[in-house]
């Protein structure tokens, strides 16, 4: 099966949402020409709400895969759903690592993979530290990383994801590549390239959503690895 190939449903669920997005709300997509149209690519995005999975389904023109936690594949419903629309389920207390082999092994496979590198949505809706997952797996993969910026899908809840009614931007950065290592980079390197990324994330947000990748703002440093 080729690695560009979707389901049905998962076509079906992008044409309707270009629908909601696009004429039902005010959809803005910026830096399109951005995307390669082939080969290995992390997508690195803030998260915002639920609603980011969704809206970068629609925008980016390639079949996106991401990774969720085991509780949504709790009943036959929800299995199928995140099935379709190419999410593998993770452990979240395997510290990230579950992922990162997951992610792997697509972007073997000439997948868009896509990563939240906060990993979780953020509370105050502006930009959080990136956690050393997206670090390991660019490091591990050598694959490009394309930047993407969301906005306005804080003010949409779940149930209000077919109305949005409002104005959603989705700005794509041009794509970039980490320079190859010599041996296991260490912890600090894992950071300054964790903010290397979450920098070119940052540079696609109005000012007021970069948060600790804002200017002037200074960047704490924890253990997290995803």
């Amino acid at each position: 099966m080729s690695g560009e190939r979707s389901s049905w449903l998962y076509k079906a669920g992008r044409h309707l949402g270009r629908f909601c997005f696009g004429y039902l709300g005010r959809l803005e997509i910026k830096g399109l020409e951005n995307v390669p149209p082939h080969g290995p690519v992390i997508l690195a995005c803030n998260h915002l709400s639920y609603t980011d999975p969704p809206l970068l389904v629609v925008t980016i023109p390639r079949p996106l895969f991401f990774v969720g936690k085991k509780e949504l594949f709790g009943n036959p419903l929800t299995r199928l759903i995140m099935h379709s629309f190419h999410v593998s389920p993770i452990d979240r207390s395997s510290s990230g690592l579950d992922a990162v082999r997951i992610l792997t092994r697509h972007l073997e496979k000439d997948r868009t993979v896509v990563i939240f590198p906060e990993g979780h949505r953020s509370p105050d809706h502006t930009l959080q530290q990136g956690m050393l997952g997206i670090a390991y797996l660019a490091v591990k993969s050598q694959a490009p990383i394309l930047p993407v910026g969301v906005t306005g899908t804080q003010k949409i809840s779940a149930w209000r994801m077919p109305l949005p009614l409002c104005r959603l931007t989705t700005s794509i950065g041009p794509p970039f590549t980490l320079p190859v290592l010599e041996g296991k980079p260490s912890r600090e390197v894992l950071h300054s390239i964790a903010d290397m990324i979450m920098e070119r994330v940052a540079a696609q947000l109005p000012p007021e959503f970069r948060g600790a990748y804002g200017k002037n703002a200074s960047i704490p440093r924890e253990a997290s690895v995803a």
